[in-house]
């Protein structure tokens, strides 16, 4: 067989072996995170809930009022500026989906997309994360700077 028509079979089982590895990957990533994505959605809503409470008892009144909507969004609620926060989750697209009113008005809705990434060497080391802007999210401190905007300060301090 010819050197070069070796090469060029091998180069074409190379490429075509790593785009089904890439189409596995894709496949398994997808399947956790649909999977996995309400356990991912009750830790937010848990997150929004804690630190409302904790924002509450440091300010000793209930400057914030968090509650959850019949349709399953949380609503959060400063009376002081006639502001609210509702994020919202949407299972079919894997998104959760944060709209604040304190924001200024050329600033968009953050979206964050719940995603099954690999942990390890083995094809099945895997877990979730929440994802904006193909970075992964620290949701704790995503939910301060938001409430820190509701309640008319700067995302983060000084």
């Amino acid at each position: 067989m010819d050197e070069t028509a070796k090469q060029a079979a091998q180069e074409y089982l190379a490429a075509k072996l790593t785009e089904e590895e890439q189409i596995y990957e894709a496949e398994q990533n997808l399947a956790l995170a649909t999977a996995r994505s309400p356990k991912v959605w009750k830790h937010v809503k848990d997150t929004i809930f804690e630190r409302c409470r904790e924002w509450n008892v440091i300010t000793q009144e209930e400057t914030l009022t968090c509650k959850e909507t019949v349709m399953g969004d949380i609503r959060i609620w400063y009376a002081a500026r006639s502001k609210q926060m509702t994020v919202h989750y949407d299972s079919r697209k894997l998104l959760i989906t944060v709209k604040n009113a304190g924001r200024l008005e050329h600033e968009k809705d953050v979206i964050l997309h719940i995603e099954g990434y690999r942990t390890g060497t083995h094809r099945d080391d895997r877990d979730v994360h929440l994802v904006r802007n193909e970075q992964a999210v620290n949701i704790e401190l995503l939910i301060v700077g938001e409430l820190r905007v509701l309640t008319g300060m700067s995302r983060q301090r000084k």
